[in-house]
């Protein structure tokens, strides 16, 4: 399945879960799917057309304002090909962080470049960690008023641990490259 395809899957996956718009759509890209899936209002819009296309979701007219606002639903076979895809085996998960491409390469600036990259990535860690935290908590509170909380909690989790891993994968990183 094309990653055009897994991006259908994860607006079917968005709007199993609530009606949204294609703005409140991008905007659960950019805050809660940002840790391991993006996309761009230039191919969530297309995507939601094809979805329509298929019959795998809805529109309808938001009827706020005159301009064109959107509330899209999952049909039943929406439901049904989401359901599908999550029956298929994982094709390829993926790491690709500019930071340990420009650290592998890093010879070619030496351990000073390397270590103000590694700072950055530190920092970029140490911002969003919180972030992921405060996740976690909402999420144990309210666990039990909805299944899907219980899946949206592991991939938090998945989150915190990671990034406190990479925290540790810092300190020693500057070690080495100090000592």
């Amino acid at each position: 399945m094309a990653s055009e395809k897994k991006l259908d899957c994860v607006i079917l996956g968005l709007l199993s879960h609530e009606e949204l718009t294609g703005y409140e759509i991008k905007k659960r890209m950019d805050t809660t799917l940002k840790y391991f899936w993006g996309a761009s209002y230039g191919s969530i819009y297309p995507t939601l057309s094809g979805l329509v296309e298929r019959g795998f979701a809805v529109k309808r007219d938001a009827g706020e304002n005159k301009r064109n606002k959107f509330i899209y639903t999952i049909t039943e076979e929406g439901r049904h090909y989401l359901k599908a895809w999550l029956k298929n085996p994982v094709e390829k998960d993926e790491l690709r962080y500019e930071t340990l491409l420009k650290l592998f390469f890093g010879k070619e600036q030496g351990a000073e470049q390397a270590l103000i990259h590694i700072g950055a990535f530190r920092e970029n860690v140490l911002q969003e960690l919180p972030y992921l935290l405060g996740a976690r908590k909402v999420l144990q509170e309210h666990l039990d008023e909805d299944e899907a909380h219980k899946y949206y909690l592991l991939t938090v989790e998945f989150g915190i641990r990671t990034y406190q891993t990479y925290l540790e994968w810092c300190e020693m990183a500057e070690e080495m490259l100090r000592g």
